[in-house]
């Protein structure tokens, strides 16, 4: 059985005084889309913040690839080859969306290299590709803040609630992206929407306080309805 392309080995997370991970693990085998499910608060993006040395992790291990990335510095992982589209966007609102694209070239020429797959994902970046951010809809900004980190080239990528905030009609789009932008990267999800993730993922799993408490197989847990209530409160 092949190694997973990331492994997250029961870390533990402080943010201050506050013991916010107490023992995560997640293992996301390369190709796949796993996803991260929890109620608000759960540690689903300090999880994700973790991975990337954002808030280091105290104990534990992360496996990227192979080899230990806990106690790096951020820019260290991500150049790995790790993209990270983080929740609210984040995009710079002042510069246009060529510009915002530009920024997260890691190597000279990834946005011309990557342009043609990108614009294919998201039109209407491209019909845009002048205009400030600012000046982008809630969905335009997000199909920018998850182009951006398609912009280099990433082996994985940590995306933190794509549908948040988004029309229904919108929300369908950004999904078909993802599938299809999951065929050349892998990708840890975290999504409170369970409908979405849902129909996103092969696997998931789940995270109590601040723990791992429930892992598997997406299909099953579609329909294990005492377990989407007890951890999820969906019905």
């Amino acid at each position: 059985m092949l190694s997973p392309l990331l492994s997250v080995q029961a870390i533990h997370t402080f943010i201050g005084q506050f013991h916010i991970l107490e023992g995560v693990s997640v293992e996301v085998p390369a190709g796949s889309i796993v996803a991260l499910l929890g109620r608000n608060g759960a540690g689903k993006t300090t999880t994700l913040k973790s991975i990337l040395g954002l808030t280091p992790p105290r104990q534990g291990k992360v496996l990227f690839d192979g080899q230990e990335i806990q106690g790096r510095r951020s820019f260290e992982i991500a150049a790995l080859g790790i993209g990270f589209v983080p929740e609210h966007r984040a995009i710079f609102r002042d510069l246009s969306v060529e510009e915002n694209l530009k920024i997260a070239e890691r190597n000279k020429g990834d946005l011309e290299r990557k342009a043609d797959f990108i614009f294919g994902l998201f039109p209407d970046l491209k019909r845009l590709i002048k205009l400030p951010g600012t000046n982008l809809s809630g969905g335009q900004q997000q199909m920018l803040a998850v182009a951006r980190a398609l912009v280099p080239d990433n082996k994985l990528l940590l995306i933190d609630e794509p549908s948040e905030g988004l029309a229904p009609v919108i929300i369908e789009s950004m999904m078909e992206a993802i599938r299809q932008l999951s065929a050349d990267s892998t990708v840890l999800l975290v999504e409170q929407n369970f409908l979405v993730a849902s129909r996103l993922a092969e696997t998931y799993v789940i995270i109590e306080e601040g723990r791992s408490v429930k892992s598997g197989s997406m299909k099953d847990l579609v329909d294990d309805k005492e377990t989407i209530y007890r951890y999820l409160g969906a019905a």
